[in-house]
């Protein structure tokens, strides 16, 4: 019971500062802002000098993990929050390599106020780890190009088993990737291939929900 409401309290402080109000970065924005058609291939995109996409207004470097360049973009302040509440960090920092879909601080003004209050009960605080956060995980380095052969193989969709032991469904909408979860929600990628020393991330604009 004592870890329970330990938890509680972590995770009710994380979401504290998600439903905080936040204006988020817009850098990340293709230079032709009426179309994302090439984010795939993270055309237009601001890169560094390592040629990894800019995130959050900070340089990702492929010699970080997942957790460290992650803790750097002011997009994902959210997102990193929950990750540590959770005890996931050292996971995040480990050899892996994982597949990781960031939901930016955006994303969890999508949640709705009854899903944030679910999550931080004491019955339901474990299920931020092995629900929502592991949800947006996939074992192994799945870039772009892999993910989009997989589509193409899959005559139109592709299915990736998560962490979590759920699966997500990944679709062509002209040449945006756009993951579909369990519940019917989407989440379109806005910037793939950001590369990690333990994988690899791609940034997208919706929480994804297993069932």
């Amino acid at each position: 019971m004592k870890r329970k409401i330990i938890i509680t309290l972590c995770v009710a402080g994380a979401f504290a500062l998600l439903t905080a109000c936040s204006t988020p970065s817009n850098t990340n924005t293709p230079a032709n802002t009426s179309s994302n058609a090439n984010v795939i291939m993270n055309s237009n995109m601001t890169s560094n000098s390592e040629g990894n996409p800019v995130v959050g207004d900070s340089p990702m470097s492929k010699e970080k993990d997942i957790f460290d360049n992650a803790s750097n973009s002011k997009d994902h302040t959210r997102l990193v929050a929950l990750i540590k509440a959770s005890g996931l960090v050292e996971t995040l920092k480990g050899a892996g390599p994982f597949t990781v879909f960031a939901p930016t601080n955006a994303s969890f003004d999508k949640l709705s106020t009854e899903t944030i209050k679910a999550l931080t009960t004491i019955e339901n605080a474990d299920n931020l780890v092995k629900g929502i956060l592991t949800y947006h995980v996939i074992a192994g380095k799945q870039d772009a190009a892999s993910i989009a052969k997989a589509i193409e193989t899959g005559n139109g969709t592709a299915t990736f088993t998560t962490v979590q032991g759920g699966t997500l469904t990944a679709s062509l909408e002209g040449k945006d990737v756009v993951l579909t979860d369990e519940k019917g929600g989407k989440s379109k990628v806005t910037l793939a291939d950001v590369m990690q020393s333990n994988g690899v991330i791609h940034v997208v604009d919706s929480v994804l929900m297993p069932k």
